[in-house]
């Protein structure tokens, strides 16, 4: 049996193949265009339904797919008319429409309450204040539309014909009670939303169904694929990186870095929301809450764009990875410069969109390669000040797994150790969220009993990063500082 595991990203899409011993295949991407002009930011769902759907041909062209599992992008939704057409483009979570709509929302609803209901502080980014918006602005098409789908339960009805999104994407809209797991009717009957335009929520894992004779003619095949609900793609990470209890957390570093726990309850404080922190129902009773930083492999980007011309070049030729040359060539021991790593704005704890990096610290002294490792003790400070800013609610951090681009680097890993004082877990596989969404679908499928069997099938880990006590306190004395870094450069 083959299972495959389909995530739906904002710039394309990938599917990765794993047979029923848990050996992985191969994967396949396709690449889509994100659509930006006049200060908007869209996506076409054309362009996503296509892709998945010659991604899939050409996996199917290859191997027999006995059962696919779905993750995706959270927020953005497209409208469907009543014969499936798509309508219009569909804004991003970080397209500037829908403010006004939001605003509206919390003085209907106020933002405390709004906000330990759906586990989302109110915001234009949630895919409500975008209903909104359409149904404010162009009455003439929202008045065509006939059903609402976010990314995974678009793919799930494309492929099926069944329109049903699990528990945990249905929470990024911004109106789903994430402890009754529903949809919060009252609210879309005060906000003149019909509630049945969007699909039927239904547990992680999920199975939706086999794909219809219509796709079956497009891919070619004469056999059935079972589809199965996978989850907002933070979840698949989750999952693949074996995160199921409230002593360990991922670390998920690509551009963006994200740090999801376990929460065993749903959080009553509201001040935890204030802060930007967002929580989604989890596996069984469980609940996932998300930190973020809008930069974290993006700051070494930014580095190696601008200042190792020469270190990229060398590499290029010798056709090695430059950031293992620059972490090679970085100096032992804290750098002792502070960097304030929001190069596009904060995200949690600050949310502040206008606060700008910035380095302290330096002197004449001072070498690129101590600023390109102040860079990763920079994000680590960052990720720290999230932690402790959680603990009211996870409890004592035990481990934490490291996954996405960053976690390549052994460098960076060791400096979360020291600076977090916690063992950091490299796992030793490039798609954990694509794992993930495997072993949701391998355990739905029968193939394997539980997440955690199969996960531990799936994913092997790398190597574990311990934190050295010497290296850890003196850290601990420059994190000290770090934490009035914020106010102090925000009073400039």
């Amino acid at each position: 049996m083959i299972l495959g595991g389909l995530d739906v990203g904002t710039t394309g899409c990938k599917i990765a193949l794993y047979n029923e011993n848990a050996e992985y295949l191969t994967t396949y991407y396709k690449e889509y265009d994100i659509i930006r002009k006049n200060g908007q930011h869209e996506i076409d769902f054309n362009d996503v339904k296509n892709g998945v759907l010659s991604l899939l041909k050409q996996a199917t062209s290859e191997y027999q797919i006995d059962a696919l599992g779905i993750t995706s992008f959270g927020e953005t939704f497209t409208m469907l008319d009543e014969n499936d057409n798509i309508l219009v483009p569909s804004m991003l979570y970080t397209d500037p429409r829908g403010e006004e709509e939001c605003k509206y929302i919390i003085e209907l609803f106020g933002e405390e309450k709004l906000s330990l209901l759906t586990g989302t502080k109110p915001h234009s980014m949630y895919s409500i204040s975008k209903i909104l918006w359409w149904k404010n602005n162009k009455p003439e098409i929202y008045a065509k539309c006939k059903r609402i789908l976010l990314g995974e339960d678009f793919i799930v009805y494309t492929l099926t014909g069944n329109p049903q999104i699990d528990y945990s994407l249905a929470a990024r809209t911004g109106m789903f009670d994430i402890e009754k797991k529903c949809y919060y009717e009252e609210g879309f009957q005060k906000l003149g939303v019909d509630i049945n335009l969007l699909s039927k929520a239904v547990p992680t894992g999920a199975i939706a169904g086999t794909v219809t004779e219509e796709v079956k003619q497009f891919l070619g095949i004469t056999y059935d694929i079972t589809i199965v609900n996978g989850g907002h793609d933070q979840i698949g990470g989750m999952i693949g990186a074996r995160i199921f209890s409230t002593d360990s957390a991922m670390d998920g570093t690509g551009t963006v870095e994200c740090i999801p726990v376990v929460l065993d309850k749903k959080p009553d404080d509201a001040k935890i929301y204030s802060y930007g922190y967002s929580v989604v129902p989890y596996i069984g009773d469980y609940y996932a809450c998300y930190a973020l930083s809008y930069t974290g492999g993006a700051t070494l980007k930014w580095f190696r764009d601008n200042f190792a011309e020469l270190e990229n070049k060398q590499a290029e030729e010798a056709g090695k990875n430059v950031y293992a040359q620059l972490d090679n060539a970085s100096p032992e021991g804290p750098t002792g410069i502070l960097v304030l790593p929001h190069f596009s704005g904060a995200a949690t704890p600050y949310m502040d969109n206008d606060s700008k990096a910035a380095f302290v610290g330096i002197t004449l002294e001072t070498s690129k390669y101590d600023l390109y490792k102040a860079l990763m003790e920079g994000t680590s400070y960052e990720m720290l000040l999230n932690f402790n800013m959680m603990k009211s609610m996870t409890g004592q951090i035990q481990e934490i797994r490291a996954t996405g681009g960053g976690a390549t680097s052994d460098l960076w890993l060791q400096i979360k150790a020291d600076i977090l004082n916690t063992d950091i877990t490299a796992l030793d596989c490039k798609e954990v969220g694509s794992a993930g969404t495997v072993a949701l679908t391998g355990v739905a499928m029968g193939i394997w009993n539980t997440l955690e069997e199969a996960v531990d099938k799936l994913v092997k880990v790398r190597k574990i990063f311990h934190p050295d006590p010497e290296t850890s306190k003196a850290y601990e004395t420059y994190y000290k500082k770090y934490e009035n870094l914020y106010k102090a450069i925000k009073s400039l």
